[in-house]
């Protein structure tokens, strides 16, 4: 698949992410925290502290709003530099705050890399348990994106997307 223009979705270092807002477990009583800000020449930059306090455990950054039709692909390819841990791409298909959220797990290198997240890959959830009698996720009518760093994955942490495409 060529690198065109074509199959970019964002472009985080044409397009500031000022669309993105931090929603940590603090919603839920714990403290740890996460701020989205754009970097000159790196993109999106997601980085924060993970607590396991107050039966908290993640950070987590969402999009604001859009309409997403990606039926065209199979999947998502991120171009990212992460800290060695590991983070879930989230995609919704509605509106509410607290609905149903499809993820996909991948890991990072302490250098810029591509990650390949096939569609199939991606899990339906609700508030991290995963469900089984939700329907597919629809690539058509795709509503927010979001980054989680979960799983007891405690301290500081730091990733950086410079772009999310289509394949």
């Amino acid at each position: 698949m060529s690198n065109t223009a074509e199959n970019t979705i964002r472009d985080f270092k044409i397009q500031t992410p000022r669309d993105w807002e931090a929603v940590d477990d603090r919603i839920m009583g714990g403290s740890s925290q996460s701020h989205p800000e754009y970097i000159d020449n790196v993109g999106l930059h997601f980085s924060g502290r993970v607590s396991l306090d107050n039966h908290g455990g993640f950070a987590s950054i969402r999009s604001t709003s859009g309409n997403y039709d990606l039926t065209q692909y199979s999947g998502l390819k991120l171009r990212l530099r992460g800290d060695g841990k590991s983070y879930k791409l989230s995609l919704r298909t509605d509106l509410f705050f607290d609905g149903v959220s499809y993820q996909s797990t991948f890991s990072t290198t302490n250098s810029w890399q591509e990650v390949i997240l096939p569609f199939e890959a991606f899990t339906p959830t609700h508030h991290g348990v995963k469900l089984s009698t939700v329907a597919p996720m629809d690539t058509g009518n795709i509503k927010s994106f979001g980054l989680f760093i979960a799983d007891c994955q405690e301290g500081s942490f730091r990733l950086d997307i410079a772009c999310i495409k289509g394949y």
